[in-house]
């Protein structure tokens, strides 16, 4: 019996040093790969007016980025399951790569289609990274589970930040190498997406799903991992924290993508749009780390409802609106605040609502319907848009942010 707990003890010393190393090299990837994406998304809608020669097919960028996104969220969760985050994640990012050398080959040759491919390929760095912060959860305690799944979340915000501010010199390196115009940050994007390939291959040894994977005891059977949609069928928790990331994520990208339209309709400079949407990323991954420590002190279901209430404000001063700058911003600052604390509750909940062996499935689905949920949300936004206005937009999302707090409350009652 001492032997066991001896046994037992050394193996929780040696997951918690193990935890805290695969934690930093999260960090580091994660940076690298929002440098990936930071650095081309916003060129990618501009190479897409150019290219097709109409300012029209411009969303068509983010669209095939998060189409790619979706597309590559379950195969890279069902070979974290079969190979390792180690490997899953380093894939990922070289998919990503390859999407960068693409984007560049289609301005060289001029041909619209192969671009967006390569956006669509650029996405599975979207999906990596959103990846990323589950496995942060592979190894952590209970007791700081959030906390470690919204550090790697925010450390996403300092490539996303520095990658929008390489485009001049992106310019730079591009006109030295030779490249096509508008292309440059693109090897910007290959270095920083191999570079994170290379973080997660040598820095995920041993690889922490396995190892967490490997601790289960010989009595409980692994079982060969049951896909996501089963998983949700006999599960009201995975459910649930399903359907929150989906409907918040909804919510977010609905607003949020029609915000410039609506700024710039009321005369706003693309440098006041370009500020009121950095301050509203600043709200989606700046406060994370508090949120993660919140769940773990309050619990994951107090902060989603608290996270629900920030995003019914948003929606209501969006109603109330006057179009200008002032009000919009407040606007997407509890935009970006009420989704951050969804996703981080939520993403939680989602690596405790199953067993180790299935957690990879249900994530792979998560983020699929995350994705998925997003695109829908961002292309009837346009419509309802033109309806009815920024206005009514909000009050329409209301109707989302409402199921989850209807949800959230009966589940906190009971």
């Amino acid at each position: 019996m001492k032997n066991d707990t001896a046994a037992a003890q050394a193996t929780l010393v040696w997951h918690t040093a193990l935890q805290k190393r695969v934690v930093r090299v999260l960090i580091t990837g994660q940076i690298l790969g929002g440098i990936g994406m930071g650095a081309t998304l916003s060129l990618g809608a501009l190479l897409a007016a150019e290219l097709s020669g109409s300012s029209a097919w411009s969303g068509m960028a983010a669209t095939m980025s998060t189409l790619g996104a979706a597309i590559v969220a379950v195969p890279l969760a069902r070979l974290a399951q079969a190979r390792g985050r180690r490997v899953s994640l380093a894939t990922g990012s070289l998919v990503a790569g390859t999407g960068a050398v693409l984007a560049i080959a289609s301005v060289s040759v001029d041909n619209f289609v192969l671009l967006l491919l390569s956006l669509m390929m650029l996405g599975a760095g979207s999906a990596t990274n959103l990846q990323a912060r589950f496995a942060a959860t592979d190894l952590a305690s209970e007791r700081f589970r959030a906390r470690d799944l919204s550090i790697v979340v925010w450390s996403t915000t300092i490539g996303a930040v520095l990658g929008p501010n390489l485009f001049g010199p992106g310019e730079t390196l591009g006109a030295a190498l030779g490249l096509p115009a508008m292309t440059g940050a693109f090897a910007f994007s290959l270095a920083a997406t191999v570079a994170a390939a290379f973080v997660y291959a040598l820095g995920l040894r041993p690889d922490p799903l396995l190892t967490a994977l490997a601790a289960r005891p010989a009595s409980a059977g692994i079982r060969a991992a049951n896909g996501g949609l089963a998983i949700l069928h006999g599960n009201v928790a995975a459910r649930y924290a399903v359907v929150v990331i989906a409907l918040s994520h909804a919510t977010m990208v609905a607003l949020m993508s029609m915000a410039p339209v609506h700024l710039r309709d009321h005369g706003a400079t693309l440098t006041v749009v370009g500020l009121t949407i950095s301050l509203h990323v600043a709200g989606m991954y700046a406060l994370s780390p508090v949120f993660g420590a919140l769940s773990d002190r309050l619990g994951r279901l107090p902060v989603i409802l608290g996270g629900q209430l920030l995003l019914l404000v948003a929606l209501v001063v969006a109603w109330r609106s006057d179009g200008s700058q002032g009000t919009m911003t407040l606007s997407l600052v509890f935009l970006g605040l009420g989704w951050s604390a969804s996703v981080v509750a939520g993403s939680t909940l989602v690596s405790e609502a199953v067993e180790i062996e299935d957690r990879s499935a249900l994530q792979g689905f998560s983020d699929l319907s995350m994705n998925a949920a997003g695109a829908l949300g961002g292309a009837v936004a346009g419509p309802i848009l033109a309806l009815v206005g920024y206005s009514g937009l909000g009050l329409a999302a209301m109707a989302l942010v409402a199921v989850v707090i209807v949800w959230s409350v009966v589940r906190l009652r009971a």
